[in-house]
């Protein structure tokens, strides 16, 4: 399995990717906003896009969907409830999408950011997940625009955590600087939060870290729910925190404190 990351460098901070199978050369495109882009370094490698995947509907990422098709014909794939045209192929948890001969790549039902999100996990030795706006690097995806936090929440516990640590994590945005400061903001004792966030100030985003889902469980705080340092500073936000919150708790605190940090 080949992944591009294409870097949008626009004001959403978007990444947009290609997966493709190095035998055949055909290619999947996820959330292709920045349409030249993406054809532009399929034609360079050589591609031929033949589905785009929208991770949800939100406009930043169906956004480059008209103009793709147009120049590729290539079939559209989304969650089976999002709400939007052209849908091609409607997918549910468990669903497979296979790229040329060699990429498989599982659906999974991720609700949340909305409530009709898929993230895709690739079948592969080195697992990859293709996550949207559901798990960023060292962060969480909002709830603002069609989504609730107690589903985040269930996400991240009963699906996401459960994946082998290490998976590597491709988000659908670049917030990975901002989202540490969040984390040391909750977590001031997390050194190796302080190291990530020395490392990536001012990457690149054109060769941006590819994190694991085990890094992401030592710095991102919305995996952090039971340590002493998270709670105590949420303690101080909220007094009426309990003596020992559950994890759920202290998710959707950590959500509602993002909102607005």
């Amino acid at each position: 399995m080949i992944v591009e990351q294409i870097w949008t460098g626009n004001a959403y901070r978007n990444f947009n990717y290609l997966i493709a199978c190095p035998e055949t050369g055909e290619a999947l495109a996820v959330d292709p906003l920045d349409h030249e882009k993406c054809l532009a370094k399929a034609k360079e490698r050589g591609f031929e896009v033949t589905q785009i995947l929208n991770t949800h509907e939100h406009f930043d990422h169906i956004g480059g969907n008209d103009a793709m098709v147009a120049a590729t014909g290539a079939k559209i794939l989304a969650h089976a409830g999002a709400a939007f045209s052209g849908i091609d192929r409607g997918l549910g948890a468990g669903d497979v999408i296979r790229v040329g001969k060699t990429v498989e790549l599982e659906s999974l039902d991720t609700p949340g950011h909305t409530m009709s999100h898929v993230c895709l996990l690739s079948r592969t030795d080195s697992p990859s997940l293709f996550c949207g706006d559901t798990l960023f690097n060292a962060g969480a995806g909002n709830c603002h625009n069609g989504g609730h936090p107690e589903e985040l929440y269930s996400t991240f516990v009963e699906q996401i955590s459960e994946l082998p640590d290490h998976t590597l994590i491709y988000p659908g945005h670049d917030y990975i600087e901002n989202n540490l400061e969040f984390t040391l903001d909750r977590e001031p004792d997390n050194a190796e939060a302080k190291r990530l966030r020395d490392d990536v100030q001012g990457q690149d985003p054109d060769r941006a870290m590819v994190t694991t889902l085990e890094l992401e469980k030592r710095v991102n705080t919305f995996f952090r729910l039971t340590s002493p340092s998270v709670i105590a500073a949420l303690r101080e936000s909220f007094p009426d925190l309990p003596e020992q919150p559950d994890p759920k708790t202290v998710f959707l605190r950590l959500r509602e404190l993002r909102n607005s940090w």
